[in-house]
């Protein structure tokens, strides 16, 4: 919805609000426009469906670059954090699971969420204490914070760390 100013402003009186923020009681439109011009700024209406609607004497343009600024420095600070995946197999090799233990602590330290996975394949469905073992010396090898604990999904063993702040 766009923000209605000066002209655009339909209504008969609005609620006055003044530059430094003080109210200024309810006029009629003519007069408020009349005090914008005076004052050399605009009148903006803040909020449309009060009754009367509520209308603010400032510099729009001003206000709406310092609104897009603030939009800007918001995106810049927002941080992304994507979850990295990795496999793992019930019979790792011991040098296979330290490299993969590796990469997880290399993710982490990134600032990325890690999601562990162990696929159990044929008979070794059987053997899921195996599964919750090997995710168990994971986590004791790795600094970081066990945000979903180990848990079944179909054939694989689940579990997410995320990074210590």
């Amino acid at each position: 919805m766009e923000t209605k100013i000066n002209r655009d402003i339909k209504s008969k009186e609005v609620r006055l609000v003044g530059e430094d923020g003080s109210a200024l009681g309810v006029v009629p439109t003519h007069l408020a426009l009349r005090q914008a011009e005076e004052a050399f700024l605009d009148l903006v209406e803040i909020s449309p469906n009060a009754e009367p609607p509520v209308c603010k004497l400032m510099d729009y343009s001003k206000w709406k670059f310092d609104q897009q600024k603030k939009n800007r420095e918001k995106r810049r600070n927002t941080q992304t954090v994507t979850v990295k995946t990795i496999k793992l197999r019930p019979k790792i090799g011991e040098a296979d699971l330290q490299t993969k233990i590796n990469q997880i602590s290399k993710f982490l330290l990134d600032g990325h969420k890690a999601k562990v996975m162990v696929t159990f394949k044929g008979r070794e469905i059987t053997h899921k204490q195996l599964g919750s073992e090997l995710l168990d010396q994971v986590k004791n090898s790795i600094d970081g914070i066990l945000e979903v604990r180990p848990q079944m999904e179909g054939r694989t063993m689940i579990m997410i760390l995320a990074p210590n702040r």
